[in-house]
């Protein structure tokens, strides 16, 4: 059934958007300047990591290059438990470090910007283990594989350390450029 068939229907919807320069505002796109791509790639690498702006400053600030600020980000405690596989996203990871389901060398840590250093053995509390939350998690981590700078013994929920995460792991190695540009303005 037709609403109407005049060409001047409101309910028949147009291809650009409305106005006297609808036409001409939709065919033609602005190009991004120099500051544009770099505060866009510095927004998606915030969001990534999930940190706010004045902790993701500070991360770069403090840093002499920008492979070692994003390091620094890798090796946080919610990151390394997301790298892990013991959380769906970052963000759930970040909840599990704050209420203290996540062990650092067998020590409750809920920290989530908690800095993790080679060797050391993130897991979770053994009473954490045995939660409904928790219960098909070692099903779903045998298929799971960890990024090669970690490993997992999915027996007993827990993960190592082994090295320092290399840049090209991250997913961000592209913008690790555009994002010191952004900075060292």
């Amino acid at each position: 059934m037709k609403l109407c068939d005049n060409f001047k229907c409101p309910v028949q919807k147009k291809p650009y958007p409305p106005g006297a320069q609808g036409k001409s505002r939709g065919k033609r796109r602005r190009t991004v300047s120099e500051y544009g791509k770099q505060l866009l790639s510095k927004q998606k690498a915030k969001r990534i990591y999930g940190v706010k702006e004045k902790q993701f400053s500070n991360y770069f600030k403090n840093s002499p290059t920008g492979e070692l600020a994003i390091q620094k980000l890798e090796m946080r405690l919610d990151n390394v438990t997301f790298r892990l596989g013991l959380a769906n996203t970052r963000a759930m990871a970040r909840q599990l470090v704050s209420h203290g389901h996540i062990t650092v060398n067998g020590k409750k840590t809920s920290i989530p910007s908690y800095q993790t250093r080679v060797s050391q053995t993130i897991g979770l509390k053994k009473k954490s283990k045995v939660s409904p939350v928790f219960k098909d998690l070692s099903e779903v981590l045998k298929k799971y594989e960890p990024p090669s700078w970690l490993t997992l013994d999915v027996q007993n929920l827990e993960g190592k350390l082994v090295s320092l995460p290399s840049i090209e792991e991250t997913g961000v190695a592209s913008e690790v450029t555009l994002i010191g540009e952004f900075y060292s303005r």
